[in-house]
């Protein structure tokens, strides 16, 4: 560990020039002016931070270099992506940040803020595969490097990185702090050891598998893609490898008499024992189809995915709806799948209508916005009462998001939009609210969850980048 002043006296030619405002031109191209003050102060520190925990590591010429993404907001296709289904999201002006350096020695090494240090020897012949540190920042790291290593990519014995890290998505919020951590890391991987520019969708197909192969935490690739790509975006998984992704123009400010606010509100709960709750809306989602594929009601393109082998095609996107729809009284009566299953799969199906409606609706301008809002509703409501994901059965007692969505009916109805926001159990609520009643919102929701329980966000143009 470098001493305070040293490592102050090390950042200096990069500090400088950031907090006296020469680096605002890139800043600018992710924060408003409001927040450059906050912004300036925070990449400084991660400079310093780099110096003094690694600064005995690097060379006098070191080169330092400055890595952002985002978090994410679910606008739409709540519990969708783990089956392949249609989502409109965007990411936001919360991020994960990085000061990072090269490395001539094979290791790769960082310290995140509050965090015990990441350490992966790239000399060490296991240091891609699983270890016995499931569930950890570790693992996510490990499985991103190994991410690369299988798409061709030379990661063992090459020269590696530091990197001191900073987020400002709060964990267990819904905005996925995980996704942001791991791609930042996934681009810092391949812009520092790789010296390329991978695809967005190859970046969040890394950071996806390492969370559910290394971590151990089942998900979509709805997260990484989101914060991988940037800005609005809708994205339909049928095909997984090349996912379809069309950027959309959602400018809440010209709506409504004064235009609207994107809040999100953390009702409190903790995500830890929640993985068999997530887990459970997946699996019970693939029952359904593995009873559509027994009864032959699958779609035409099933049996030419199935077998070229190029993904796992037995998840509901492959299962002809109508052919669903008309098998539910025999899967019922015959107690073949649980009725909390056949439940969860009708509001995939529906909740992939609703995102081709909310499409049109966003293309409709202000014309639109109506129907936007009550599709946001109709979102909501479905994820309430079909897909079921709004407390843990194991606490019945414990419903803060519940609260959350009654409270915001009492406050937008008539006028806004309130629902889960992504896994759901615990944790956040999305709602669209006029501009002249946020502070009401943002009051009321404080006074119930907590100080600084709302946030105010808006949507960032790009996703995992270097930013100078």
């Amino acid at each position: 560990m470098m001493k305070k002043n040293e490592a102050g006296r090390r950042a200096l030619p990069y500090t400088a020039p950031i907090l006296s405002g020469k680096r605002d031109s890139k800043l600018r191209r992710l924060y408003d002016d409001e927040q450059l003050p906050r912004q300036r102060k925070r990449y400084a520190e991660r400079a310093e931070r780099l110096f003094a925990h690694y600064g005995e590591m690097l060379p006098p010429s070191v080169e330092l270099e400055f890595f952002s993404a985002p978090g994410r907001t679910e606008i739409m296709g709540n519990h969708t992506d783990h089956n392949l289904g249609k989502v409109l999201g965007a990411s936001v002006n919360l991020d994960v940040i990085a000061a990072a350096a090269r490395l001539e020695q094979p290791e790769v090494r960082i310290k995140s803020k509050g965090h015990p240090e990441i350490v992966v020897r790239l000399d060490d012949p296991s240091a891609l595969k699983p270890g016995d540190e499931r569930g950890s920042s570790q693992a996510l790291v490990r499985g991103i490097l190994a991410g690369f290593q299988k798409r061709g990519h030379k990661i063992l014995r090459q020269g590696g990185f530091v990197a001191s890290t900073d987020s400002d998505v709060p964990p267990g919020s819904g905005l996925s702090s995980s996704a942001a951590f791991e791609v930042l890391v996934s681009t810092m991987v391949a812009k520092l050891m790789l010296h390329t520019e991978l695809a967005p969708t190859v970046i969040a197909q890394i950071s996806q598998e390492a969370e559910e192969q290394f971590y151990g935490k089942p998900c979509g690739l709805l997260d990484q893609t989101t914060s991988a790509v940037g800005g609005c975006v809708a994205i339909d998984f049928m095909n997984p490898r090349e996912p379809q992704i069309k950027r959309v123009k959602l400018d809440l400010s010209k709506f409504g008499k004064h235009g609207y606010s994107l809040c999100i509100v953390n009702t409190g709960g903790d995500h830890k024992d929640l993985t068999d709750d997530y887990a459970a809306i997946r699996a019970e989602m693939v029952q359904v189809a593995a009873a559509q594929i027994r009864m032959g009601n699958t779609m035409p393109e099933y049996s030419s995915v199935k077998k070229k082998g190029a993904f796992d095609p037995d998840v509901l996107r492959y299962m002809s709806e109508a052919g669903f729809r008309k098998s539910i009284p025999g899967l019922h009566g015959r107690g073949l799948v649980g009725d909390r299953a056949l439940l969860r799969a009708i509001h995939f199906y529906d909740e992939n209508h609703r995102v081709d409606r909310l499409m049109r609706a966003i293309r409709g301008g202000a014309s639109g916005f109506g129907e936007f809002l009550s599709t946001i509703n109709e979102s909501g409501l479905s994820s309430y009462m079909y897909n079921q994901n709004i407390f843990p059965l194991a606490h019945p007692d414990r419903q803060p998001v519940a609260l959350g969505l009654a409270l915001s009916e009492e406050m937008l109805r008539g006028c806004g939009a309130w629902r889960v926001h992504g896994g759901g159990f615990a944790g956040t609520i999305q709602a669209f609210v006029p501009n002249e009643q946020v502070p009401r919102f943002k009051s009321r929701m404080n006074k119930t969850f907590g100080k600084g329980a709302t946030y105010v966000l808006n949507i960032r143009p790009y996703g995992g980048i270097k930013v100078f």
